[in-house]
């Protein structure tokens, strides 16, 4: 099915051969691994996922394929993917496109017949790495050289790389896969940080008129279109590089402007609010996190995550308070401001994929925009 060889060099040097099933050439990246169980498709176009390569845990990819109702946004964003076993033969009524012609068609360079086990405890034991794809196998020195030479996550600025570059506004739900959208109530400015499209269909059906701006966008411009709500949206790079995103925050601390901030938006929350960042060992990827609330009644949510760095829980200020914790490693889930009407959460609460569980964040961000 699959001829044309390819290899997959990390930057320690290993080397390891496959086939590919994408696009022919070079692809640079973190190699990180995600052990959702499906969603491919969902986790290739999300933004969040720029500069790093996929590898999936799951034994068997493709046999959903491809279709054009499942993008979560208008392209792919990782740069690669590594799979176990992949087909070309996809058995589903909605599939449009089988997964290898899909990541042609998209010029991504991926990996079949890699042993995703043994790659996934090397990362787990030694943390995310450099990496790249190649099917240039007669020249692995090329590949390795192009692996060491990447920049790597830390201190890099991806926000305004996959940011859309214009105001734009968002009329659509989830259409028949969820509920009926309420009539518009609030009116939510979204940065887009690399915005995944399921969250901007949540808050279109829960009564939210929604207006995206880019990423650099002012909080003098943000404020001139008098919302109800600011939304930080996830996406992908070191949150301390968006010095402007947290300089813009602050202001609608200041003016007490209801936030909600998801992933990288999370992220940007807490800076602006004083606490601290740091680059996670291999991050937390995959479909199946429990995530613990810390107040009563203490309920437990199985979560969607995507994320490489977290806030220090030891370095939040007084006005934060905890909200939510990871039941993995107890790392920061969720935030709640004490005097301004805030809250984050680290994970994914639209999940695609994933469970849905924690879109009761949604609910919390409504009411305090209706309080306010």
């Amino acid at each position: 099915m699959f001829n044309k060889p390819a290899i997959l060099v990390l930057a320690d040097g290993t080397i390891l051969e496959g086939l590919s099933i994408g696009a022919s050439g070079d692809s640079v990246g973190e190699l990180v691994f995600n052990t959702a169980m499906t969603g491919y498709q969902e986790m290739l176009t999300d933004p969040s996922y720029a500069k790093q390569i996929i590898t999936l845990t799951t034994a068997h990819v493709g046999n959903t394929g491809t279709n054009s109702q499942d993008m979560e946004s208008s392209r792919i964003w990782a740069a690669g993917l590594v799979v176990r076993n992949c087909t070309m033969q996809a058995s589903n009524y909605r599939s449009e496109q089988s997964l290898p012609d899909w990541l042609k068609k998209h010029g991504v360079v991926a990996i079949t017949g890699i042993d995703t086990r043994e790659l996934t405890i090397r990362l787990r034991e030694q943390g995310a790495i450099a990496a790249c794809i190649s099917t240039h196998v007669q020249q692995p020195e090329l590949a390795l050289a192009k692996a060491r030479a990447f920049a790597g996550m830390e201190g890099t600025d991806l926000a305004c790389e996959v940011s859309r570059h214009t105001p734009e506004r968002w009329h659509t739900g989830r259409g028949e896969w969820g509920p009926a959208s309420k009539p518009p109530k609030f009116h939510v400015v979204a940065y887009d940080f690399g915005v995944k499209h399921t969250i901007l269909r949540i808050l279109h059906d829960k009564g939210c008129h929604v207006t995206l701006v880019p990423a650099k966008t002012s909080a003098t411009e943000v404020l001139a279109l008098n919302p109800d709500g600011i939304f930080l949206s996830n996406g992908p790079g070191d949150p301390l590089a968006c010095d402007y995103a947290i300089k813009a925050t602050q202001e609608f601390l200041e003016k007490k402007v209801p936030i909600l901030g998801i992933c990288l938006g999370f992220q940007i929350l807490a800076l602006a609010c004083g606490a601290k960042s740091l680059k996670m060992k291999f991050g937390h990827h995959g479909a199946n996190h429990p995530v613990e609330e810390v107040n009563e009644p203490k309920r437990v949510f199985i979560t969607s995550q995507n994320h490489g760095f977290t806030i220090d829980e030891s370095s939040l200020p007084d006005s934060l308070q905890v909200t939510y914790r990871s039941l993995f490693d107890k790392s920061l889930q969720g935030i709640r401001h004490k005097q301004r009407p805030a809250l984050g959460f680290q994970g994914h609460p639209e999940a695609s994929p994933g469970p849905h569980d924690i879109e009761v964040i949604f609910d919390e961000f409504l009411a305090l925009m209706g309080s306010y």
